[in-house]
């Protein structure tokens, strides 16, 4: 299946983040070539900071495989941001509702389309006190399990450093390293032809996280802790996202 085109808008998106990032950010990027180059897949990453998309989102365009994003529909409607959301076809997920099936089954089309889908799978920034991926929602599992699709997991560290979780106020200076490492697909095929259970999701979503756990703690160069936090417990201080 070919790929989708870039298109006027993702190209005008680029345009206008590309020199910043640049000037923010030292690129310190890994495992492209696991990006695949045809073909629908998934890719599944971590989440510390409000930047992980646009910063992301520059490591997967410049191997020429456009990201969809899910999203928080809220920031569709908000001025320029929610233009660029609604051009470029990122997947707008409504919260707490019955809609978010809406969001997956847009994603599934869009794996299907020969797209790239880029999850999120905490569904939110870590409240892990040491920046560490908490504990999986299943949404990724589901469209892996309908699409069978290549699914490759991704770390990312650094988007942090400039903006801290939960923060809305940048630092710019100084420049800062920003590490993206892309594992190969998942070998996810032992759990295809079985009913999709909540424990099958459970067991899918927790070899995805484990996998993007073992990369992220490979880009930091210490061991992972041996329990994911909880997204339920209580949000981590300000200094806790001092994280080097």
């Amino acid at each position: 299946m070919p790929r989708r085109k870039v298109g006027l808008w993702y190209r005008l998106a680029a345009a206008l983040t590309r020199p910043p990032l640049m000037m923010v950010f030292r690129r310190d990027w890994r495992g492209r070539h696991h990006i695949p180059d045809t073909g629908g897949f998934i890719v599944v990453m971590n989440h510390n900071s409000y930047l992980d998309p646009v910063a992301y989102g520059h490591f997967q365009y410049s191997t020429g495989r456009v990201p969809r994003f899910l999203a928080k529909s809220s920031l569709f409607t908000d001025g320029l941001v929610g233009a660029m959301l609604r051009r470029t076809g990122q997947i707008p997920v409504p919260r707490g509702t019955k809609d978010v099936a809406v969001a997956l089954k847009a994603a599934v089309d869009a794996v299907n389309n020969g797209e790239g889908v880029v999850f999120y799978p905490e569904g939110t920034l870590t409240r892990d006190p040491d920046l560490w991926p908490m504990a999986g929602r299943t949404g990724a599992a589901r469209v892996a399990l309908r699409t069978r699709c290549p699914v490759v997991p991704v770390a990312q560290w650094g988007a942090h450093r400039v903006l801290p979780p939960y923060r809305k106020k940048p630092r710019l200076f100084p420049r800062t390293p920003h590490q993206v490492l892309a594992g190969p697909p998942l070998d996810l095929s032992r759990f295809y032809g079985r009913a999709i259970t909540p424990a099958l999701l459970a067991e899918v979503t927790e070899v995805i996280m484990n996998a993007i756990t073992d990369l992220l703690a490979e880009l930091r160069g210490e061991p992972a802790p041996t329990a994911a936090h909880r997204a339920g417990a209580k949000r981590p201080m300000p200094a806790g996202s001092n994280q080097g």
